[in-house]
């Protein structure tokens, strides 16, 4: 008694904390990789932004390099049912992580009665080994690094909590989360460490490492609809006409200016449009564009425009971080996370997104000889992305761990790199509705900007995404108690 009384004195000190904290602004930015977009955290809606640390193993492959730096992680105690709640480990992914976000995952936390923490990837945001990002000093930037890195953490957070609590080799249930890439970290952490956590919710899980990744254009085509993609498609190809003809004008219409290589401003071109679909926003790009075609009006000027306001305005993407030029950069500084992102891309996975063979939205300007020309310049000879090695290290979509939910929305394009099929222990769920997009299930509808508690109301079926939610919660009550203390987590 006199253990959970002392606790409860800790986490109501530290809530008072918080609350002082987070009367405060927050300082932060959204981080989207270009020729990704993978996953754009909204800000300002955390539940915690009080940052803590610890040393990290800078190479977990070395026996004999003992270096570490300091890696930022948060925690959130106020729905953890002392002493025995489980503990939820939310993967940070390829950008900043700036605090707990309270999106769904939350509410599942206070369901659970699960104390919440989050590590930060590796070199992304205030994790980096390097004053430099040198592509030197990028060589310990990879998946299979940051896999140990969270083993590593679990175990210290464990044996932290442990002596908060005056306990000793006590193991409390773990459960790991993540979406899009760190949806992929979350489902390669269960297979490589089962011991380790109860179970995984991969969200939007991009566990196939693809070359040329044309199905995520298709995709883009397929959400669109005939009537908008055929617009989309006209636009670009007089995108490219007023390229080739007047390509300094026509860059300056879109805030471009700095972008030297055509082949940049195109990607720019069909990032813009893939966002609206990715995060669940498909009317965002539509209704602008249809409405302009049926009014006779010039294409071109009112796709600036939607870029304009909607992709650099509302969603906040730095143009320069289109330019290979400025991704040379080594300096640190708040457009950082699309070097290193690109790094990790040109190295392991790819998901080069080049236009398909015909009926394509994106110029087919945008292909694989364009992203391996990128990666050289950007990172120098002898960088290519060996997608071979790194889906036979994983598995790919025929990923063999357990007790893994992968849940994908059916209008989003990383679907095609995700596991979409169930198989045994590892059930798959995909979200049926016309703004189910990019980890809807935690993120609610749309993704961008972020629905505080992930709330699902404004998805265009409810009930489609709250079945999901349901199923999620079920498998996580099963395996969560199947490995309570002295039971197996495998």
């Amino acid at each position: 008694m006199r253990e959970q009384e002392d606790w409860r004195i800790t986490t109501a000190l530290l809530t008072l904390l918080l609350v002082f904290v987070s009367s405060f602004p927050a300082l932060s930015y959204g981080v989207v990789p270009p020729r990704t977009l993978l996953n754009k955290l909204s800000q300002g809606s955390y539940l915690t932004t009080q940052e803590q640390w610890f040393n990290q193993t800078l190479d977990h492959f070395s026996p004999y390099d003992h270096h570490q730096f300091r890696q930022r992680y948060f925690e959130f105690l106020d729905y953890f049912r002392i002493p025995d709640g489980p503990i939820f480990l939310v993967i940070g992914g390829e950008g900043p992580c700036n605090g707990i976000t309270n999106d769904y995952i939350g509410v599942l936390a206070k369901k659970f009665g699960a104390a919440m923490v989050t590590l930060e990837h590796r070199y992304y945001g205030k994790s980096s080994p390097f004053n430099s990002l040198e592509t030197e000093n990028l060589k310990y930037l990879s998946s299979k690094q940051a896999l140990f890195d969270l083993a590593v953490f679990r175990q210290y957070y464990q044996d932290s909590l442990n002596a908060k609590l005056n306990r000793t080799k006590t193991e409390n249930p773990w459960f790991v989360f993540g979406g899009s890439y760190a949806g992929a970290l979350s489902a390669w952490f269960r297979l490589k460490f089962p011991h380790l956590t109860c179970g995984s919710l991969a969200s939007s899980a991009v566990v196939l490492a693809v070359y040329n990744f044309t199905e995520y254009d298709q995709q883009i085509g397929e959400s669109a609809g005939a009537e908008c993609k055929a617009v989309l498609q006209e636009t670009t190809q007089l995108i490219e006409h007023k390229l080739a003809t007047n390509g300094k004008e026509l860059k300056a219409s879109f805030n471009a200016d700095d972008l030297e290589k055509d082949g940049d401003f195109m990607y720019l071109i069909a990032d813009a449009a893939a966002v609206a679909f990715q995060y669940g926003n498909p009317d965002k790009v539509c209704k602008p564009m249809v409405e302009a075609k049926n009014a006779g009006e010039d294409l071109v000027d009112a796709y600036a425009k939607y870029v304009k306001e909607y992709y650099i305005g509302t969603f906040g993407v730095n143009v320069q971080t289109y330019d290979q030029e400025y991704l040379k950069k080594t300096a640190i500084n708040e457009d950082s996370s699309t070097r290193l992102w690109w790094f990790q891309v040109c190295t392991e996975v790819a998901f080069f997104q080049v236009a398909p063979s015909n009926d394509s939205i994106r110029s087919s300007e945008i292909d694989a000889k364009y992203h391996m020309d990128l990666c050289k310049n950007i990172f120098g000879e002898g960088i290519f992305p060996d997608v071979d090695a790194t889906n036979l290290y994983y598995g790919g979509t025929k990923i063999a761990g357990s007790k893994i939910v992968f849940a994908n929305g059916s209008q989003d394009p990383w679907r095609h790199a995700s596991k979409q099929t169930s198989s045994p222990d590892l059930p798959s769920y995909t979200i049926t509705c016309s703004n189910c997009a990019h980890c809807t299930d935690f993120r609610g509808c749309p993704q961008s900007p972020l629905v505080l508690e992930g709330n699902e109301k404004n998805c265009s079926s409810p009930d489609a995404v709250h079945k999901v939610r349901q199923q999620i919660t079920e498998h996580m009550d099963l395996w969560l108690s199947e490995c309570q203390e002295g039971s197996s987590y495998i």
